[in-house]
């Protein structure tokens, strides 16, 4: 993005580079991959998504860590948790109207990853070989 909104006060973004600035740690919670992926699975899905449904489409994520992932994203705004009185509960999450916000966003880096991914793959081969090829500091020992 070259240029900033007009609602948006520069000095903001300056302030968020700071340690005691508030952004900085939503920004923390925003630049979690888990986050990133829970937010574009319910961003895809045109009905609310059962736990259960969130984590089998979430390879590798752990039942504790979609648990402190959607808790977080209730806790900012962003992820809607309904409970349904039903044996056993039913629980259902959806995004917030902030959330899809979000989403957009979120969605737009994706598909900037998708459409650089092959220049960042030949990267890092590149940098990885010239790690490899590059000559041992002297006086390391391993």
């Amino acid at each position: 993005m070259d240029t900033i909104p007009t609602w948006i006060d520069e000095n903001d973004l300056v302030d968020s580079y700071l340690h005691r600035c508030p952004a900085r740690e939503l920004l923390g919670l925003l630049a979690d991959k888990w986050v990133l992926l829970v937010v574009g699975v319910l961003r895809m899905s045109e009905d609310p998504v059962r736990f259960n449904v969130l984590r089998r489409r979430l390879d590798g994520i752990t039942q504790k860590m979609l648990t402190q992932t959607l808790r977080g994203l209730e806790r900012e705004g962003l992820v809607r948790r309904t409970v349904y009185p039903t044996v056993p509960p039913r629980v259902e999450y959806s995004l917030t109207d902030l959330g899809a916000d979000l989403g957009n966003i979120t969605h737009t880096m994706g598909l900037w990853v998708v459409h650089h991914r092959d220049e960042m793959l030949t990267a890092r081969a590149e940098f990885d070989k010239r790690e490899a090829a590059a000559p041992e500091p002297v006086g390391t020992a391993r």
